[in-house]
């Protein structure tokens, strides 16, 4: 029987950095705040291990807050080797990049925002002006000159394409392609960016959008990989995509999750990490934590201990 550990007091200094934070979670037992911890330290672990490609899943809507400030980091900074994610994450960084989004209130009147032309994610305000409209006067143009001459392209390229056109460091897009960082989207027609290429397909009937191309791209990656490690943010198709893929190669050999939502109706956001060992997603003797919370909140703290970690040795 291993050695019991006392459960310790959080103390508080001024000057305290998060990374000193973290490591008093560690030890002060406290339910989700031990797990936001550990998840640093499999994250460590994950960027550190030669030879470890590294997933990074995640939903749209955090791209329409500041949080994209951490995601971006993580790709600045080379943490990163592959991005599987939804359409919206490519609409509200490039809305992001060319307009501003607002603060608001979960509370705010829904029936006024829509009179006023006004989108209501959560408590953050996106004016029709910063979305729809503007990817559509911008996405349009760029479209006809990536895809002049040629009949099909994966989603991968694509944003590579589109980032190469930009001049935004606090664009993901933009860092992606300048560190070679692939970013997937298999359903890469629900959003507005998927909807500008549905309007191209309407004056050039032979365009295909090429999803066995990034199917192929991501099996190279996974199978190349002598150990794999993800990041995921939430579920549905990103989360999915990552954790099936890499059951081709016997699974995750470690993974950090982040959800809201509860596992008994059964759900992939739902789903515990320990779950997807049970499909072989995931190692049998993977190191895994899911730490339940606002992404918002927590990827904010993981990040900033882990490049503190990193910066330090």
């Amino acid at each position: 029987m291993k050695a019991r550990r006392p459960v310790k007091d959080l103390k508080f200094e001024a000057g305290m950095t998060v990374d000193a934070l973290m490591v008093q979670l560690r030890q002060s037992g406290g339910f989700t705040g031990r797990k936001l911890s550990e998840a640093v330290d499999i994250m460590e672990k994950i960027v550190r291990r030669e030879g470890c490609t590294t997933f990074l899943s995640f939903p749209a809507c955090i791209m329409a807050t500041g949080t994209r400030g951490a995601i971006v980091e993580l790709v600045k900074r080379g943490l990163v080797d592959a991005i599987i994610t939804t359409c919206g994450t490519m609409d509200h960084d490039l809305a992001r990049t060319w307009k501003s989004y607002y603060h608001g209130d979960f509370l705010m009147d829904d029936v006024k925002l829509h009179q006023q032309g006004m989108n209501r994610l959560g408590n953050v305000l996106v004016p029709n002006t910063s979305y729809g409209i503007v990817l559509e006067r911008k996405l349009a143009p760029m479209f006809r000159e990536i895809l002049k001459d040629r009949d099909s392209i994966s989603t991968r390229e694509l944003i590579d394409q589109v980032g190469a056109r930009l001049d935004d460091e606090a664009s993901l897009a933009y860092w992606c392609h300048r560190n070679k960082v692939p970013m997937f989207v298999p359903g890469i027609t629900d959003g507005s960016f998927g909807s500008q290429l549905w309007m191209y397909w309407q004056d050039h009937r032979k365009f295909k959008v090429d999803l066995f191309q990034d199917e192929q791209d991501l099996m190279d990656m996974v199978f190349d990989a002598k150990e794999s490690g993800a990041l995921m943010i939430g579920g549905g198709i990103s989360k999915h995509h990552t954790i099936w893929w890499n059951q081709f190669r016997g699974g995750l050999d470690r993974a950090v999750y982040l959800t809201t939502a509860v596992e008994y109706d059964g759900s992939l956001s739902g789903a515990q990490v320990r779950e997807a060992v049970s499909w072989g997603k995931v190692k049998e003797n993977a190191e895994h934590v899911t730490v339940e919370g606002d992404a918002t909140i927590s990827l904010p703290f993981i990040v900033a201990s882990l490049v503190e970690r990193l910066d330090r040795r």
